[in-house]
């Protein structure tokens, strides 16, 4: 078995364990395991509440090579602090045929470990959103007193004693940009003039169309200072400009820094490029079972496929089969139907008090039935380390006697081996059985958050739930049959035309016979 290790040291976390010793950890872990390490992957001070971690994602490209068919984290939250962000990267991975391990959490492929997972890292959320808020009360304060927080100031600016200057010969590329562009001007003829001109941008290059946006939306030239307006970043890293936070989020604060374009030029600016985004075509659809539906039939996964018809939009799941080669003739099916079902199963089967309490109990005796073999585990090991010093006292009195051979010396090489190798694992299992204290209330709470999120219809939020808990949606002609990841079942309110199949203790299934 070929492994790649991944470790992510984060500068906000003094108590985390360094690169070195997660490597270190993990090397352990594989030799014992029979992992060959072929490949290692390392990012330092970074969020992993962020996707600019260029290693990681090298290594999430690298996974479809086939060079590994594995990947080892000392521990979940230095793969992702973000449960969506950690089910779309597992997604990639377990469709390269990669499998993600972490050292701490030894979970397994059974339901109760995906979602016993899925509470891990929603506790991990927790403290990283946690700590953040922490850090943005300090920068708040500096942002009500118009002071820079960090990053490069924009074009135009400079910073002293932490307060923005107007640095003049970039302003005067900025007033060149805001008038053309007020005359009619589009970016590519901009562009064009800029290089002509010799101007760049604050870093020293040409300009491009995503610059040349970001400075004409920016509302510091009006003189208005502005704090907490990063756009997200989507799961693939890349930032996207047509997206900020609530305006209740945002600190503004108006004359605050030094102006360099009139509010009435920025005004009639922020009017032009609205026009713009208002002409362009809407957004793209999204398909919550993406990766989760296969055709009954031929067993191809289906995919979404919009059809426009008379100025409306019709999404559908179809067969992948018969979108690409016409070999399979099972009948598209309605996107809002099939997903709004879904939804309405995960409702009725897990999201409501009675099979949260269900679930909790046996997931809460699941973790109690690890936590008792890691126990048992611990116990075994410690006595193996007393024999093994036992033995190892035993030969240095020998030697202190005088009875010294090169077969002693041999011999306690491989216990000083032994040694380390059992003293890595105990130290490991200690910490991991210190790490985490689940209980029920605990992971009850859990549950009923992602019930309200459920209730909520936040579309990330929709798809991170559906990865945890459903397993798959089969469909044919005249039904949908949804295996969902769950151990009880608290019945169904479809009518005639549900029936509930169980699955034994591992999965449940839901069957839906479609209208004809």
């Amino acid at each position: 078995m070929k492994a790649a290790i991944y470790a992510r040291y984060s500068s906000d976390n003094q108590r985390e364990e360094s690169i070195d010793a997660q490597i270190r950890a993990i090397k352990d872990f594989a030799t014992r395991q029979g992992y060959e390490i072929i490949k290692i992957y390392t990012d330092e001070a970074k969020s992993a509440t962020s996707d600019d971690r260029p290693q990681f994602l090298q290594m999430i490209k690298d996974s479809s090579l086939g060079i590994f068919d594995t990947v080892i984290v000392h521990k979940l939250d230095r793969f992702a602090r973000n449960r969506y962000d950690s089910a779309f990267y597992k997604r990639q991975l377990k469709k390269n045929g990669v499998r993600l391990i972490s050292v701490l959490e030894n979970l397994d492929d059974s339901p109760e470990s995906i979602i016993l997972e899925s509470v891990l890292e929603g506790m991990a959320e927790y403290y990283s959103k946690n700590l953040a808020r922490e850090v943005m009360k300090g920068m708040k304060e500096n942002a009500l007193k118009a002071k820079h927080n960090g990053g490069t100031p924009p074009l135009g600016y400079d910073v002293i004693d932490g307060q923005y200057v107007i640095n003049e010969k970039e302003a005067q590329i900025v007033r060149y940009i805001f008038q053309r562009y007020a005359e009619g001007i589009g970016y590519k003829k901009l562009i064009q003039e800029l290089k002509a001109r010799g101007f760049k941008t604050k870093r020293g290059n040409d300009f491009t169309q995503p610059s040349l946006h970001d400075i004409l939306k920016n509302e510091k030239y009006t003189g208005c200072y502005i704090f907490n307006r990063q756009a997200a970043k989507d799961v693939n890293g890349k930032r996207n400009q047509h997206k900020s936070k609530p305006e209740e989020e945002i600190i503004k604060v108006p004359g605050a820094i030094p102006q360099i374009i009139p509010g009435e030029l920025f005004n009639k600016i922020k009017e032009r490029i609205q026009s713009r985004a208002n002409g362009k075509n809407k957004a793209k659809q999204i398909y919550l079972l993406s990766g989760k539906i296969f055709c009954g039939k031929c067993g191809a996964a289906l995919i979404g496929h919009t059809t426009h018809m008379k100025n409306k939009i019709y999404p559908n799941y179809i067969c992948g089969t018969k979108y690409r080669t016409k070999n399979c003739d099972l009948k598209a099916v309605k996107r809002d139907y099939v997903e709004d079902k879904v939804i309405e199963n995960l409702k009725i089967s897990i999201f409501n008090p009675d099979a949260i309490k269900s679930l909790t109990s046996k997931l809460v005796e699941y973790y109690n039935k690890m936590v008792q073999e890691d126990t048992e585990d611990l116990e075994l090991l410690e006595e193996k380390l007393s024999e093994i010093q036992k033995k190892i006292d035993n030969i240095v009195a020998a030697i202190a006697d005088g009875m010294y051979s090169p077969t002693m010396k041999e011999a306690m090489n491989k216990l000083e081996e032994e040694k380390s190798q059992v003293a890595s694992t105990l130290y490991e299992l200690k910490h991991k059985l210190e790490t985490y204290s689940l209980n029920e209330e605990l992971i009850e709470k859990y549950l009923i958050k992602d019930m309200h999120r459920l209730q909520n219809k936040n579309v990330d939020d929709l798809k991170e739930i559906i990865n945890t808990y459903v397993d798959k949606v089969i469909i044919y002609d005249d039904k949908v049959i949804t295996n969902l990841r769950v151990l009880h079942m608290s019945g169904a309110g479809n009518g005639n035309r549900t029936r509930i199949a169980g699955l034994g203790s591992r999965s449940s299934a839901i069957e839906l016979y479609l209208p004809t």
